[in-house]
């Protein structure tokens, strides 16, 4: 039977990143730290996560670098930039590449250093 455990982490995990690239970004800029104003930023950027997750079926390998990892990355930053431009919010080209940068480190960087840890855990659960 298939566990939900590990996707669900990865998600959360995925979610949680997207929320401090968010808060640091309103946090370097003075805005409000208020409920509605993290929503209004974040919320580009989380639907372009799930679009990520459910066009690469991320629960399958939630810890895959380069499939779901890499697409999952570039599927946030496109879809909630595109986002943000139909909402009427700014992209300026300097947001897009630190942006860019700091979903990539987080999104792909975890996944990184998890990498070694999912490998040893598939060696144990095959020898025993």
């Amino acid at each position: 039977m298939k566990t939900w455990r590990a996707p669900l982490i990865a998600f959360a995990i995925d979610v949680v990143l997207v929320l401090v690239f968010v808060l640091v970004g309103r946090r370097s800029h003075a805005e409000a730290a208020s409920i509605a104003g993290i929503f209004d930023t974040a919320w580009p950027f989380l639907v372009g996560l799930v679009l990520g997750w459910l066009v690469t079926f991320a629960w399958r390998r939630p810890t895959a670098v380069l499939w779901p990892g890499i697409p999952i990355w570039l599927m946030t930053v496109a879809a909630g930039m595109l986002l943000r431009v139909s909402a009427g919010q700014g992209t300026a080209a300097s947001f897009i590449i630190v942006a860019t940068i700091v979903l990539g480190v987080f999104l792909v960087g975890w996944r990184l250093i998890a990498l070694p840890i999912t490998r040893r855990r598939r060696v144990v659960r095959r020898a025993s």
